[in-house]
């Protein structure tokens, strides 16, 4: 094993896998040393106010080229770090000035929001997040932090990793999803990647855990909105994801805009002093979000900029980003009395802890330079392709694997780079990317393509380009239909009241479809939409979020059967907005619907079918379930069996289920795993996740696919504030998505008392 620097430690992680368990490394988990935390000592105490309040303050005024200003305040420690500052050239110049011609020669930190890639863009989170694959978006991550580095880049603020389970909200295709579970693999995933084996390597990319807390929860889907969860829930669902970053190193979280139960979270005590640095020990750094601190001023939660820099001290946030509140009113606080240098020398310590941690302070040279793009890329083309979700699939009309004629490609999303590539790209370059009009045209040729964008961009309710359209795929043995939502559409503040297909793109299927000619609707976008119409009149559909520089050729390749579909659906796909929030995990109600309720006619709610938690004009189920995906093979579930059928707290269950590949195709299959606890001191959601696994099986090939079930897995927040299992009954499923599967059942036994706590490792 070769050697770190000091204050590094090697964790060993286990992760149990059916049959098997893995060994690995994990991403390496700073710990203060003796030495460094006399070095930081030694600065704080050297240090004036202002260049304690000038590490705190992180700042977007620094531009190409540098001017005079920012040079000038760099040496005397106005700034810390910087945010989307500057090129390469200003950044190394604005370092050489902290370094050389400061007081105290501290580092700069510089920031940017790398979020899913750098130049080369990966797809969105939440297709990543459809992939299911944990090492493959760790591989990713860590492309785009050699990509970032190679340009001083040291610090990014992602993964978020908010519970997302209201489509209508931008941010959704930030999110990695609805599921905790997921979303904590997928989240460790990322922070591993980003980050690397040291947070000392010159490659690695300090990464944030965001938002802090419940931002994925704001009321209707609006951005900034506010937040009500009840702490169990907290604890049990939105928590669960930053818990699991911590544990895996990540250097920093970030605060969120919301207001969470009514206490803003960057000036809440429960999520930043008493969980984060009381319960979690967490001894990195909390940068806020972009002017979140006198922001709590139009919250009503802060009487003017000063009294919002206090609260915001007083429960522990260490970098406020972009506004000035601390800098500007902390030595007035300090003349008053309301906060103690003390607390300043807490936040500097972090931060500083962090600079060494990056070994900023050691090194001095020029970051080694990116590498070349083609491994990049081939991970992107092949996150892209996993990322993607046959979601049907008539007659086996896909792929198109013998096709020799000629296609219609319609639709403005199959040639515009920049809307493929979605939100939070400000490095990408649009010539890097590959559009699907592109890849067809490489591989068919022009002769067999016939591409009319019929509409200006995704919002035209124009109908002048049906005609053109129309007569194309006449021409046409098939039409690809490109639809869903341009770039612009989602991200931050970028909520949508309505999930339809923008525009009027609903009467272009319509339309197109007069030709007669068998369609297949490739879907690119940020978020789940409702597209009934437009799936019930194409053959085959393919949704592939924004899937980023490489997507054209994935898209190509998945049409076409050089690769197999394997994505499963992050999020549970509404039928309509009125849905909204829908997702799989819910609690059962007193009078829950039966089968016997769905098939009511939409828009005719006489004589509904019983009284139960339903609408009366809308099936109760969802267009799509979460996990759900098809493929070009067929997979059967069969032969569960448990271990065990009743357990004792300290046993471990395993379930088994053989899993057959009867199709004809070469595929990937994601087994997951459900449990749901019938009856407990809390109401438990009809189903959780609690493993998952990908399995290659090749055509006719049958694998027996194991998972472990433990007490932790079992375990959950009670009202009394207590993560613990209660006995009783459970069912248990290994399914290919959260609404079919083989069922099963177990018992926990009771131990000593009613409730047994889980496992210290999972609560601190």
């Amino acid at each position: 094993m070769r050697h770190h620097r000091p204050g590094l430690f090697l964790t060993l992680f286990a992760i149990l896998l059916p049959g098997v368990t893995l060994i690995y490394v994990a991403s390496l988990k700073a710990q203060p040393t003796p030495g460094v935390e006399r070095r930081i000592d030694d600065l704080i105490r050297a240090m004036t106010v202002e260049e304690k309040l000038g590490q705190m303050s992180q700042s977007t005024s620094m531009q190409i080229p540098l001017s005079d200003q920012i040079r000038d305040e760099i040496r005397h420690g106005r700034w810390g770090s910087f945010l989307n500052a500057g090129g390469p050239k200003e950044r190394a110049e604005a370092q050489h000035i902290a370094r050389t011609e400061s007081r105290l020669k501290i580092p700069l930190l510089f920031g940017r929001d790398v979020i899913h890639g750098y130049r080369t863009i990966f797809p969105i989170p939440l297709g990543q997040a459809a992939s299911w694959d944990a090492d493959l978006i760790q591989r990713a991550a860590r492309a785009a932090a050699l990509e970032a580095t190679a340009e001083d880049i040291r610090w990014t603020f992602a993964p978020m990793i908010d519970i997302s389970r209201d489509p209508r909200w931008g941010r959704i295709a930030e999110s990695l999803g609805e599921d905790p579970y997921l979303a904590s693999q997928l989240g460790v995933a990322m922070v591993k990647g980003f980050q690397g084996a040291s947070l000392a390597s010159p490659t690695s990319l300090a990464a944030t855990a965001k938002h802090f807390a419940g931002y994925g929860a704001v009321e209707a889907g609006r951005e900034y909105n506010s937040t009500w969860i009840p702490e169990e829930l907290l604890r049990d669902v939105y928590l669960r994801p930053f818990l699991a970053t911590r544990d895996a190193g990540v250097a920093s979280f970030m605060t969120s805009f919301n207001a969470l139960n009514g206490i803003p979270a960057t000036g809440n005590r429960l999520l930043l002093e008493q969980i984060l640095r009381g319960e979690w020990k967490f001894n990195g750094v909390v940068v806020t979000d972009y002017t979140a601190i006198p922001e709590m001023i139009a919250h009503g939660y802060a009487a003017d900029d000063a009294d919002a820099a206090y609260k915001a001290l007083r429960v522990g946030v260490d970098i406020e980003r972009v506004s000035t509140t601390f800098f500007d009113t902390a030595k007035s606080l300090l003349a008053r009395g309301l906060i103690r240098e003390s607390q300043l020398d807490n936040a500097v310590r972090n931060i500083l802890r962090l600079k060494f941690r990056l070994g900023l302070f050691n090194d001095s040279t020029a970051p080694p330079p990116a590498p070349p793009l083609d491994a990049a890329r081939e991970t992107a083309r092949r996150l892209a392709t996993e990322s993607a979700v046959l979601l049907k699939n008539d007659n086996a009309f896909l792929p198109l694997a013998n096709f020799t004629g000629k296609l219609a490609v319609i639709g403005p999303l199959a040639d515009s780079p920049v809307d493929q590539m979605g939100t939070w790209v400000m490095d990408a370059h649009t010539e890097d990317v590959q559009t699907p009009l592109a890849a067809l045209r490489t591989r068919l040729g022009n002769d067999r393509i016939l591409y009319e964008p019929a509409l200006k961009n995704s919002r035209d309710a124009s109908h002048a380009g049906f005609a053109a359209a129309l007569s194309a795929a006449q021409q046409a043995d098939a039409v690809l239909l490109f639809l869903g939502e341009e770039q612009i559409l989602s991200g931050e503040a970028h909520s949508r009241a309505f999930l339809d297909l923008p525009g009027a793109q609903d009467a272009l299927v319509t339309e197109i479809a007069k030709a007669g000619k068998p369609m297949v609707a490739i879907i690119m976008a940020g978020r789940p939409l409702t597209f009934h119409s437009a799936a019930e009149k194409s053959r085959a559909v393919l949704y592939s979020f924004h899937p980023g520089t490489m997507g054209g050729a994935a898209i190509a390749d998945l049409l076409f059967g050089d690769a197999v579909p394997s994505g499963k659906l992050p999020v549970t796909f509404p039928r309509t907005v009125g849905q909204v929030p829908i997702y799989y995990a819910h609690l059962n109600t007193g009078r829950p619907p039966t089968a016997e309720d769905l098939g009511i006619p939409t828009g005719d709610p006489v004589n509904p079918v019983g009284y139960r938690s339903k609408y009366i004009d809308v099936d109760y189920t969802p267009e799509y379930p979460f996990g759900y995906g098809l493929s070009y093979t067929k997979f059967e579930y069969g032969n569960l069996r448990l271990s065990q059928t009743s357990i004792n707290e300290n046993d471990t269950l395993h379930v088994s289920a053989d899993v057959t590949n009867s199709g004809s195709r070469d595929a990937d299959e994601i087994v997951q795993l459900y449990i749901h606890q019938r009856v407990a001191s809390v109401v438990r959601p009809v189903r959780e996740l609690k493993a998952f696994r990908r399995v290659h099986l090749k055509s006719g090939q049958r694998e027996i696919v194991t998972f472990a079930l433990a007490k932790n897995d079992l375990a959950f927040w009670s009202e009394e504030n207590r993560f613990g299992i209660e006995p009783g009954q459970f069912d248990v499923w290994i399914a290919p998505d959260a609404a079919s599967g083989l069922h099963g059942e177990f018992t926990l036994l009771a131990g000593r008392g009613s409730t047994a706590k889980a496992s210290k490792a999972r609560t601190q």
